[in-house]
């Protein structure tokens, strides 16, 4: 049976994924493929980046799209050549990233991810088409998205984000667990700062049924000292260092719930939200340096993330923005000094 004329005439969006034979990669495909990153009335071309000793796992997935014959995949096509890769590419989800390995200095780590980021960002300033828009996964995520920003010259630099939105579904499972409620019944959460171990969870501004998050904590936990003690001792540490817990406890790190995290961050992007968090470039909101790539709470209108201003940030708040800005202006510095900014 042919495709239905409504079908064949709706717009195909072309999706790169790098690093696509990766595990992460692995999760993304198929389900961007049944429409869950952009609906169920986009079809998609998927165009899958991979340095050539991880094509065969590339094609291996593209093999298992076909064998799904998702109903939106209209195309899949596999490369080594970020030109290639990112030529009309409308959305970018930067996966592959270098990883830390023994011995390995932090500026070399940066100076490793240079020398991928700032070609693929090269490659989509070249070639990717007028709408495009980046999402960065691949660590460290904030700088890796400020390298690429900076490679490409001619798109807009808002087209540019990091994802901490994994950051922010971490956050939201502990505080339901620890509030007996569902993640969606909390509202006002945000992730400010780095995607490391200096991010600030916030629940200053958080509700759960109505109720702030602080007081519904001091309620259950025996006071407002109490409530303070956990989520300084126990929740802001244990969201920072979820990656290195799963790690410990599956013997490699996390997989799917990253790639859910990043098919949510690009549809709220795309479709529009009225709150979460992402790494935008800096324009100075909340005494943030102009240009960082930094966590905020954002909204979306479906038309990309912009920071939402006017929350009141108090002392401690500010202590632990400050110290995650600060290491972002580090990382910013050491790759200045490499000559790619």
């Amino acid at each position: 049976m042919a495709p239905s004329a409504e079908r064949g005439s709706a717009p195909t969006t072309t999706v790169t994924i790098t690093g696509a034979g990766g595990q992460i990669g692995y999760a993304l495909l198929f389900r961007i493929a049944a429409g869950e990153m952009l609906g169920p009335d986009r079809p998609v071309r998927l165009k899958l980046l991979e340095i050539p000793q991880g094509l065969r796992s590339a094609e291996g997935a593209a093999l298992e799209l076909q064998d799904c014959a998702f109903p939106l995949l209209r195309e899949v096509d596999l490369t080594d050549d970020p030109t290639v890769a990112f030529d009309g590419s409308s959305i970018a989800l930067l996966v592959g990233a270098r990883p830390r390995g023994p011995g390995m200095e932090r500026a070399d780590l940066l100076a490793a991810n240079a020398g991928i980021f700032g070609p693929q960002g090269a490659a989509i300033n070249a070639h990717a088409a007028d709408d495009i828009r980046v999402a960065v996964v691949g660590n460290p995520a904030n700088t890796n998205a400020l390298i690429a920003a900076a490679s490409a010259p001619d798109v807009p630099p808002d087209r540019f984000t990091a994802l901490t939105r994994l950051d922010h579904d971490r956050a939201l499972g502990l505080l339901a667990e620890a509030l007996d409620a569902w993640p969606d019944e909390i509202e006002g959460l945000a992730i400010w700062g780095n995607h490391s171990a200096t991010q600030f969870p916030d629940v200053s501004h958080a509700t759960v049924r109505g109720e702030r998050v602080a007081d519904a904590l001091g309620a259950r936990l025996g006071g407002r000292v109490e409530a303070c003690a956990w989520l300084d001792d126990v929740f802001i540490p244990r969201v920072a260092k979820r990656g290195a817990e799963i790690i410990e406890v599956r013997g490699s790190s996390s997989v799917a719930s990253a790639a859910n995290a990043a098919i949510e961050h690009v549809r709220d992007e795309q479709s529009g939200t009225a709150w979460t968090s992402a790494a935008v470039i800096s324009r100075g909101e909340y005494d943030v340096p102009e240009g960082l790539v930094c966590s905020f709470p954002v909204a979306s209108d479906g038309t990309g993330y912009r920071v939402i201003e006017g929350l009141e940030i108090d002392t401690r708040a500010r202590t632990r923005i400050d110290a995650s800005v600060d290491e972002l202006a580090a990382e910013r510095d050491a790759v200045r000094a490499l000559g790619v900014l």
